[in-house]
């Protein structure tokens, strides 16, 4: 999990005030942090926050740029921020769209204290499982980058299971140096097994993992 320790926020786009405020003492009350909007600009105009996980709850109608406009916005920059839309005038080819696009949820109004609070609650979890995969892949990313040139051409050669005595020859090194270099790369990598080693270079760049 990313950031593990920091308060979950709860961003509410709503352009009816009394909608907002009850939301954001319903949030605060669950233990959140709620930031409410009266409008999409108003929410892409905030300063960016940290890595805390993240939800939106969503009015579809809006007075600016709609709600289902917003979503595809959102989708497109932050895959670890699940949109809760919720509406007074839901009908099925509006929930279809927004579900097909990504949606966690959609409620409509009036919708239980419960029921948002549940959604809000998976949401939150969705979030902070991708930002932990987002951490995991930096990290991963990171101890690639410290690799030499010529450990990722061992490390590239491993993955596609060649032998130390195949990577000697297309390399032109000795099957010594070969074995130096893959200790090195397991080391670095901090992996425990050539299972373990294939998967890390499945998860990074492609281009980066088989170079060479």
């Amino acid at each position: 999990m990313s950031m593990p320790h920091a308060q979950p926020i709860v961003f509410v786009v709503d352009d009816d005030v009394s909608v907002r405020e009850s939301l954001e003492l319903l949030i605060r009350c669950a233990g959140w942090q709620p930031q409410t909007f009266a409008s999409a600009q108003a929410f892409l105009g905030r300063p960016r926050t940290g890595d805390a996980p993240s939800c939106l709850v969503l009015d579809v109608t809006l007075p600016d740029l709609n709600g289902l406009d917003l979503q595809a916005l959102v989708t497109a920059e932050r895959s670890d921020m699940p949109i809760i839309f919720i509406s007074g005038y839901g009908d099925v080819p509006m929930t279809v769209r927004a579900m097909k696009a990504g949606a966690a949820d959609f409620l409509t109004k009036p919708f239980g204290d419960e029921a948002l609070l549940g959604a809000i609650r998976h949401a939150i979890e969705r979030s902070g499982s991708a930002l932990g995969r987002a951490a995991e892949l930096r990290a991963l990313r990171d101890r690639y980058a410290s690799l030499t040139g010529r450990e990722r051409e061992v490390m590239a050669l491993v993955v596609r299971g060649r032998l130390n005595k195949q990577i000697g020859g297309e390399l032109g090194i000795s099957e010594i140096t070969v074995k130096a270099h893959r200790g090195k790369v397991m080391r670095k990598m901090q992996a425990d097994s050539l299972a373990s080693l294939v998967n890390m270079a499945g998860k990074i760049r492609p281009a980066a993992a088989q170079e060479g």
